[in-house]
């Protein structure tokens, strides 16, 4: 019952640090730079030297994909982090979806203090991790298992291993690689900005889904994508 209690808490307090209207840690970044800049974080940890097999290889295999371009962290004792991000789905054919706005907060406990900021890539390899993200709000390592993903393995390894996570992480702080797992952030739609950029009609499963809402703007992330599963 404490566990429960404690991990109800946990999902409270993470949700706390996202401001109103679905925005984790307020800021002026509007939806196109989030859009411009997930492109070159896709490129950027796509590239990394311990990454540039085993990323593409994955991505091969994924369901979708969720970039956060910037994370910001605060702390003192207690954490908290989080940005706005994008969902895109990847088709039979391995086609991209256009980009649909997500959100995310994180909270951490114990002796912390000072502040940072990071870029992170969620690669989504099952269905269930993706239907659980577009049906409703998702805590990652409660309600789908998350883990931060394999580094140096290399492009047949990647392909052939049965990785068990629904979800696997990366990210990059400055530069270097930190591969730290995202367990127990809360991920929400970012209702606002799908709308700013795609219309008043505009919704999740219409963009990520049916695929019935695209806008030219989120093309060269889509491309990047498709680069970096190439590679």
């Amino acid at each position: 019952m404490k566990r429960r209690i404690f991990a109800a808490f946990g999902a409270f307090l993470a949700l706390a640090i996202l401001a109103p209207g679905g925005s984790a840690v307020a800021d002026d970044t509007t939806p196109d730079e989030i859009v411009d800049r997930a492109r070159y974080t896709v490129t950027k940890i796509a590239r990394e030297k311990d990454l540039r097999h085993t990323v593409p290889a994955l991505l091969a295999r994924a369901k979708a994909v969720m970039v956060f371009p910037m994370l910001l962290k605060g702390a003192f004792l207690v954490g908290g982090e989080g940005g706005t991000g994008v969902l895109l789905s990847r088709d039979e054919a391995g086609n991209w979806s256009s980009p649909a706005f997500y959100t995310l907060g994180a909270l951490s406990f114990g002796l912390q203090i000072g502040g940072q900021a990071s870029e992170a890539m969620l690669i989504i390899m099952t269905d269930r991790g993706l239907k659980s993200i577009i049906d409703d709000q998702v805590k990652l390592g409660g309600d789908l298992s998350v883990a931060v993903g394999p580094v140096g393995v290399g492009t047949a390894a990647a392909t052939t291993t049965a990785f068990s996570a629904d979800v696997y992480s990366y990210s990059v702080n400055q530069g270097l690689y930190l591969g730290g797992s995202l367990e127990g952030a809360v991920i929400a739609r970012r209702e606002d900005f799908n709308r700013y950029f795609y219309g008043p009609e505009a919704s999740v499963e219409g963009i990520v889904l049916e695929r019935r809402f695209h806008d030219p703007r989120g093309d060269g992330l889509r491309q990047a994508l498709s680069e970096a599963e190439a590679r």
